[in-house]
């Protein structure tokens, strides 16, 4: 096998192919926090909140969000594995079932997510300069081509397409979009204006913190290559705070300075620019495609976490393909309930895993993922509190759950639910991860 094969599946990587340094990685999650959904992200938080009240926001969650999301990336440097599997860890073999059928639903969901912004923005594009917009034509073009991506593997892609096309293109893109934001005229009325209501700054620090969380099941599936756990944490911690920031904070102004609020506007807005603006948005709509590719992979190396024996390159045309069909059939609605609902199902799922890390000495051998018991029901019951908790004070999903949350009288006051809830599950896997110890060496000697 060499060093760009796809076909590694959930066994820990060998040293050869532990070859992604800190700059490889800063590329990898630097290009994947440039996307138009971030720009979109950062729009929800105004008008409602004001611009200074937005941009507290969009610092506190990334930083809070990617601290997160470094750290699952250190913890999968370290078992080498990817991180599906890794949550047999905390969670037990079967145990492990349940957050990968979830995390399979949310990658296949980021995809056509994806591949409908891609090809929405792109269809724009073309009827700005042709007069053709052909949506289902270019949702086929950048579906095949997040396949091509998926099938060269995490290595190819950084080696093959970031080292040598994103290094430059991207910041020169970002750039010029940062300039066209703040040149419009109106950031001063906008920053001075007050927030209209509806949203508390906590509930969207739970908006941005949903934007990165939604990364950390998959941060391990990337940084298995890496060199060592330390460049793994870096290399993504920054590589993605610095675009997330960013974005974010693009999204908010160009709302209220341009008044574009959603991707589909955002291209014949820029276009209008001139020939620079129009380069600049075929750089990002193309950058866009390593998002859907990175979706479809990690929902195929998801799936061999419950299919161990299933070909990868096989899973990957499946994810793919359902990512396609999706986007040819779909519109992208409740963006801001779907991060709400990603949230409540991955930050306390990061809290157990933290807190059967930190009682394992901070490391995880081999035999601690692939030894498993087949449940850990104290670790299972953990990441429940916690999901109840977020839920509860953050209802968000199908209405008839909502209304039956509601029936328990949430609290009144906007405190957010993303700290409550990753306290409670912490707390709560901490004690059960403990008692778990304790009880191991008792079993031993009878």
């Amino acid at each position: 096998m060499n060093e760009h094969d796809t076909s590694w599946g959930i066994d820990p990587v060998p040293e050869r192919l532990r070859v992604l340094g800190g700059l490889d990685l800063g590329l990898l999650w630097g290009n994947l926090g440039i996307s138009l959904l971030v720009i979109v992200a950062g729009a929800i938080l105004v008008p409602a909140l004001s611009l200074p009240a937005a941009l507290v926001a969009i610092v506190v969650g990334c930083l809070v969000g990617n601290l997160m999301l470094a750290v699952a990336g250190l913890i999968g440097a370290q078992a080498r594995v990817p991180a599906m599997t890794l949550m047999r860890a905390p969670l037990g073999t079967r145990g492990s079932f349940l957050p990968t059928a979830i995390n399979v639903v949310q990658c296949l969901g980021w995809t056509v997510f994806e591949l409908l912004v891609i090809a929405t923005a792109a269809a724009a594009l073309s009827d700005e300069l042709l007069g053709i917009g052909a949506q289902w034509l270019w949702t086929l073009v950048f579906g095949a081509a997040a396949l091509a991506m998926g099938l060269l593997g995490p290595i190819g892609v950084v080696r093959t397409v970031l080292r040598k096309v994103a290094v430059w293109a991207m910041p020169i893109a970002v750039g010029y979009l940062t300039w066209w934001a703040l040149s419009g005229g109106g950031l001063s009325a906008a920053w001075h204006a007050n927030g209209e209501g509806g949203l508390s700054v906590w509930q969207a620090i739970d908006i941005v913190v949903g934007v990165t969380v939604s990364w950390v099941p998959l941060a391990a599936d990337y940084t298995r290559f890496a060199r060592s756990p330390r460049v793994a944490f870096w290399g993504t911690g920054i590589g993605y705070l610095i675009p997330d920031i960013l974005l974010l904070a693009l999204g908010a102004v160009i709302l209220l300075t341009r008044e574009v609020g959603d991707a589909a506007a955002l291209p014949a807005a820029v276009a209008a620019g001139g020939i620079v603006a129009l380069l600049t948005l075929v750089v990002l709509t193309v950058a866009e495609t390593d998002e859907a590719f990175a979706n479809a992979y990690s929902g195929a190396v998801s799936l061999q976490n419950l299919f161990p024996q299933a070909p990868q390159r096989l899973l990957i045309v499946l994810t793919t393909g359902v990512g396609v069909v999706g986007a040819l059939t779909l519109e992208l609605t409740s963006f801001q309930s779907f991060l709400f609902l990603l949230g409540s199902f991955f930050v306390p799922l990061f809290a157990v895993l933290l807190a059967d890390w930190l009682l394992s000495g901070l490391r995880y051998t081999a035999d601690d993922v692939f030894g498993a018991p087949p449940w850990r029901l104290g670790m299972l019951a953990a990441w429940i509190v916690g999901f109840g908790t977020y839920q509860y004070l953050s209802p968000t999903g199908p209405t008839w759950w909502v209304d039956q949350v509601e029936r328990l009288n949430p609290p009144a006051w906007s405190i957010g639910a993303t700290l409550p809830s990753f306290a409670a599950s912490l707390l709560v896997g901490l004690a059960a991860a403990a008692l778990a110890r304790r009880a191991r060496p008792l079993a031993s000697s009878v």
